[in-house]
């Protein structure tokens, strides 16, 4: 075989590297990671924005099975949780490479110094709900690829200003919703397909279970931990006293941090699991772009304890489509779909996707009135769902190289917020609210309308975001 005399070969980059390096006195010495799928300037290179439960437990762990990321920069306003992060990833690393010292992670304890960093390709937010929107905001102006923890926001306002620059910007943007990507958890796609072609006839309700929060937490008042920016945690949230209940643990990053039962940083539940479960209603009922019409709730909030989002709920939404949407924390959790020819049940198998998380299902996770619904094929002619083999931080790494849509893309996400924000506020306003999915306000209260946003604390929050 004659070699290509045009051709530029290893050998010409070795000869032509010791030449240029050997003029300005350098080591000559190339390694062997420059060439190949393993050069690090064929890697996508991650930033973490957050570094507690999920994302050590879950989203740094899945990032890293994949080749095509390098996870190289860290962000926390908690220093000592940002440094154990930082080694626990560069240990992941030795391992993996089989030597010590293989790649430092930077790590910055304010994430707009991430945001800078030109090296960075893409973010994984892994932030307290109130941390959601505007990172992800920051990041799509910065020109960061993103894949973002639900829920998308605290309000729907801020959820809808995020939405709107993601898609201004056109990086690619995941939430995740871990319910959508075919592993682990085949059985959603499967069950949105068969109530979407028809197979338990013409769908008119979808009961949704969710957790109901506890009732807790210390009031006591407490120092503010060394190395903790507690101002910039607070954020955009009203200024508060520090105790270790309203924020995270100090000692155990596995634990669910007390934020998460704090209405200051969030709604509780019907946003904590109601973006997974509402997701996946979205995703049969075929309304991922839009939201209820109606809606009326009714709630119990503690009245001691430092925790105060809801305990026991119960919502009826309505959506245009005249299917009817049953959101409480009595149904098992999980999805039911009902139509005039039979139900489909689906839920994730037995638990969460962290330790910490709560039971997600007593029984079986795939269920119907008939089991041959559930082995029925979906024909070549009829409606496919988004198909991707990966779960979906593999799905969001696929589709930065690819640049097609993923399969949680950011409107879709907002619409799975915002319909748990809606339930929320239903649970605070007496009576049935109608509400404009199109315009996204309650067209026969204005006290509902109140709670689409929140004041926010300068300089924190989406309002004070420069370019949007």
């Amino acid at each position: 075989m004659t070699a290509n005399k045009n051709a530029y070969t290893r050998r010409d980059f070795v000869k032509t590297a010791a030449i240029t390096t050997a003029a300005i006195g350098i080591p000559t010495i190339v390694p062997s990671s420059v060439f190949g799928k393993s050069a690090p300037s064929n890697k996508i290179n991650i930033g973490q924005i957050g570094c507690g439960r999920i994302a050590m437990t879950h989203d740094l762990v899945e990032t890293f099975k994949y080749d095509k990321a390098r996870i190289m920069a860290m962000a926390d306003v908690d220093r000592p949780r940002l440094l154990s992060g930082k080694k626990t990833i560069e240990g992941w690393y030795d391992k993996k490479m089989g030597k010590t010292g293989y790649i430092d992670i930077k790590t910055y304890d304010d994430y707009h110094g991430l945001l800078a960093n030109k090296d960075v390709d893409a973010v994984i937010i892994s932030t307290p709900d109130h941390w959601h929107a505007q990172p992800a905001i920051e990041a799509a102006l910065a020109g960061k690829h993103i894949y973002l923890q639900k829920p998308t926001s605290l309000t729907i306002e801020e959820g809808r200003a995020m939405s709107n620059a993601v898609s201004k910007s056109g990086v690619t943007f995941q939430l995740g919703s871990q319910q959508r990507g075919n592993k682990p958890r085949p059985q959603f796609k499967k069950a949105c397909e068969l109530v979407r072609n028809g197979r338990i006839g013409k769908l008119h309700t979808v009961n949704v279970g969710l957790p109901a929060d506890i009732v807790g937490g210390n009031t006591a008042e407490m120092p503010v931990p060394e190395g903790l920016n507690y101002d910039m945690l607070l954020g955009s949230t009203p200024w508060v006293y520090y105790t270790v209940d309203r924020a995270h643990s100090t000692t155990d990053v596995g634990s669910r941090g007390g934020w998460l039962r704090c209405e200051q940083f969030g709604a509780g539940m019907i946003t904590g699991w109601g973006v997974h479960h509402i997701d996946i209603a979205h995703w049969g009922m075929d309304t991922e772009y839009t939201g209820p019409i109606e809606v009326e709730g009714h709630a119990t909030f503690p009245k001691t304890g430092l925790w105060d989002v809801h305990t026991d709920f119960d919502v009826r939404a309505k959506y245009a489509n005249g299917v009817t949407m049953l959101i409480n924390s009595k149904n098992t959790n999980g999805i039911k779909f009902e139509g005039t020819e039979g139900w489909i049940f689906v839920a994730r198998d037995g638990g969460g996707v962290t330790a910490s998380d709560p039971t997600s299902s007593k029984g079986a996770a795939f269920m119907a009135s008939d089991p041959k619904i559930l082995t029925s094929v979906i024909g070549p002619n009829e409606h496919h769902l988004y198909a991707d083999d990966h779960e979906q931080h593999g799905n969001w790494l696929d589709c930065i190289e690819s640049k097609k849509p993923t399969i949680s893309p950011v409107e879709v996400a907002h619409r799975s917020c915002s319909a748990c924000l809606v339930a929320h506020i239903s649970m605070k306003v007496p009576g049935k609210l109608h509400w404009d999915p199109k315009a996204e306000r309650f067209t026969n209260s204005a006290e509902a309308n109140k709670w689409l946003s929140r004041p926010q604390r300068f300089p924190y929050g989406t309002n004070y975001i420069k370019g949007i």
